[in-house]
């Protein structure tokens, strides 16, 4: 477990290992505010107000007009934890030790066709963490599905409106991470995120910014849902594929629905990208109403000659006029309505 740490912390960067304690940059100082709202401390060996996730989740309070700031200390916390659609306005910051060594680890093995008191659990419910309230930052946690390769299996699951990812790292095989809200945008920010197949997938509004994601199978990264009232779906950018040393047919995306929409920008691709790069699902109508292009790519798997000839190849000017925080989150994207404008950062 020691070594699984030190590796995620190495893919993150120093910063994440040298913060101990100190509220971490987002982007915008949103964070640097924490010292004047409640704040509550999770720690499994007892030196908090609480020693479980859930324990402190269920103590916010609903509803809230203010912030709440949860410290969780290092550690392995070994439960299925769920933040509930009452429970916005929190900041969730993991606080590693300051030697670097260790960090926290939220971690549990559901997954679907598992058995629970005679209930046979489905993609839906086999969630590590769902983060179900609108307004949550979370920052410096490991969390992970370790169930193994037994199907579909999700580690994170995030359903509210603005959130945003900094410095987390996302462990599993099968659908690690389901952005599974569909008026929901998510910011995920140098953050790592593993798996084998569809790893990524659902229908919510999100932008990937400087992540590295990382494939442990021959198979599909993306498997985006986007809705018909969505102009964006996923939205890569500046970010870094890599692949296991046996891993050679990596597919950037599929449509898991027909009007999926995923974008990589100013992104590395290592060589086990294949050459055609997106896949119809086995369903040729599924390429003329999803969306998938590039711009700017690199590496040895950005090579474009060889694509799909229903993707797309971006121009400067499409991605200047149309790729940035604020058109991606803006507050109304395509026919769907939020509830305001965000910057994918939080200011207050």
């Amino acid at each position: 477990m020691r070594q699984l740490f030190l590796t995620i912390l190495a893919l993150l960067g120093p910063a994440l290992a040298a913060r101990a304690g100190e509220s971490a940059p987002c982007g915008c100082g949103a964070c640097g505010d924490s010292a004047r709202d409640e704040v509550y401390v999770v720690d499994c060996n007892g030196g908090g107000d609480f020693t479980t996730v859930q324990s402190c989740f269920d103590a916010l309070p609903s509803k809230p007009t203010e912030w709440r700031t949860i410290i969780i200390r290092p550690g392995v916390y070994r439960e299925k934890v769920t933040l509930d659609v009452y429970k916005d306005k929190v900041r969730i910051i993991g606080d590693p030790d300051r030697t670097g060594d260790t960090g926290v680890l939220i971690v549990w093995n559901d997954y679907s066709g598992k058995v629970v008191d005679g209930y046979e659990m489905t993609t839906y419910d086999s969630y590590t963490m769902s983060i179900q309230a609108d307004e949550v930052y979370l920052d410096g946690l490991t969390i992970q599905n370790d169930a193994g390769r037994v199907g579909q299996a999700v580690a994170l699951e995030t359903r509210g409106d603005r959130i945003h990812l900094y410095q987390c790292a996302l462990l599993g095989d099968q659908d690690t991470f389901f952005t599974k809200g569909y008026v929901s945008r998510v910011h995920v920010e140098n953050c790592y995120i593993e798996g084998t197949t569809d790893f990524i997938f659902g229908p919510s509004i999100v932008l990937f910014e400087c992540c590295t994601i990382h494939c442990k199978a021959n198979s599909f990264i993306t498997a985006a849902s986007t809705t018909e009232r969505n102009k964006y779906g996923y939205v890569f950018s500046n970010c870094r594929v890599t692949a296991d040393d046996e891993v050679t047919k990596v597919y950037l995306g599929r449509p898991w629905k027909s009007t999926a929409r995923t974008v990589w920008l100013d992104c590395k691709f290592p060589a086990a990208i294949r050459p055609e790069g997106w896949h119809n699902w086995n369903d040729p109508a599924r390429e003329k109403t999803s969306f998938y292009a590039e711009w700017r790519c690199s590496g040895a798997g950005a090579d474009r000659s060889g694509r799909v000839s229903w993707s797309h190849e971006l121009t400067d000017d499409e991605v200047r006029a149309e790729y940035d925080n604020d058109k991606i989150f803006a507050k109304k994207t395509g026919s769907e309505q939020f509830h305001d404008d965000w910057s994918g950062h939080f200011n207050h």
